[in-house]
């Protein structure tokens, strides 16, 4: 089965390391590429390519400012993975509160002995 398009769907373009360190940096606020490259060592074209895929699904929006574009994070876009994940916290709750319980109960036979 084909792979979809990186930029037909938020999991594909996130599967990308360097998009989700793009994605970290713009929780801080708006960047230039050229401020996104320098500060994650990559160069500028390599940016541009990752900020435009991340434009195409929705998890950026840019906007000019003077000469230069400003890049920001758009989270609303993270809302499918942020669903999806969700779905597996009812699972790890369970595993923490049985791990809980075992430990309890290890610490009480420990008492009791």
């Amino acid at each position: 089965m084909a792979r979809a398009a990186t930029t037909s769907d938020v999991f594909n373009a996130i599967a990308e390391p360097q998009r989700r360190e793009i994605l970290a940096l713009l929780r801080e606020g708006e960047r230039s590429v050229t401020e996104v490259a320098q500060e994650l060592g990559m160069t500028q074209p390599g940016a541009s390519k990752h900020l435009r895929v991340l434009r195409e699904v929705g998890l950026v929006r840019d906007r000019r400012a003077g000469k230069q574009r400003l890049y920001g994070l758009h989270a609303d876009g993270l809302r499918p993975v942020h669903e999806w994940t969700g779905g597996f916290e009812q699972f790890w709750n369970e595993s923490f509160d049985r791990l809980d319980a075992y430990v309890q109960d290890l610490k009480q036979t420990g008492r009791a002995e």
